[in-house]
């Protein structure tokens, strides 16, 4: 038996969760959200729990019912409390500014890099280096928050670029600290 798929998805006081054979909609104070999963998964709501259960012991099955477990309980989280990754960014001259709807990055190349986020993601810039994706769909904030990290990947040899704020950078000495000592 799956240990995650086993575990219930526990509805908090406020959350409107409606399951409809294989659509779920939870609905709570941040928003709205609607997933339709495999149909082979059975999801049934006893009370103030969401359990999920699978037909069969077939790798297929078992794979998905931890999946939409986790599916559900991020649901759940999101429409209740939000999700927020919080990116640097790092560099001499590097920063970043929210314009409008978008968000103009400065991250050393020749042009200003204008990123658009999409639907269901809100950015926001705290300061000219810290960067807050915030959403209530968890697929969707950390898509977001990758894409920007994207644009300039942290340098392991400088320790420029955009990085996660939790993400530890390990800097490489560099070519000149193995020859350093030969002579």
């Amino acid at each position: 038996m799956s240990h995650i798929g086993s575990l219930p998805v526990l509805i908090p006081q406020g959350i409107k969760v409606v399951v409809d054979g294989s659509e779920v909609t939870v609905e709570g104070s941040k928003g709205k959200l609607a997933r339709r999963f495999h149909p082979d998964i059975s999801i049934t709501r006893e009370g103030e729990r969401l359990l999920v259960s699978r037909p069969s012991d077939v790798r297929v099955h078992r794979e998905l019912h931890g999946l939409t477990r986790s599916l559900l309980a991020n649901m759940v989280e999101g429409v209740n409390k939000g999700f927020e990754r919080i990116l640097e960014v790092n560099g001499v001259g590097y920063r970043a500014q929210k314009v409008g709807n978008k968000l103009s990055l400065q991250v050393g190349y020749s042009n200003v890099v204008e990123f658009s986020p999409p639907q269901g993601a809100e950015v926001s810039v705290e300061g000219t280096n810290v960067i807050h994706v915030v959403g209530i769909d968890k697929e969707v904030v950390g898509e977001t928050a990758a894409r920007i990290r994207a644009i300039r990947p942290p340098d392991h040899y400088k320790g420029k670029g955009i990085k996660y704020r939790e993400e530890k950078l390990h800097l490489k000495p560099g070519k000149s600290a193995k020859t350093l000592g030969k002579k």
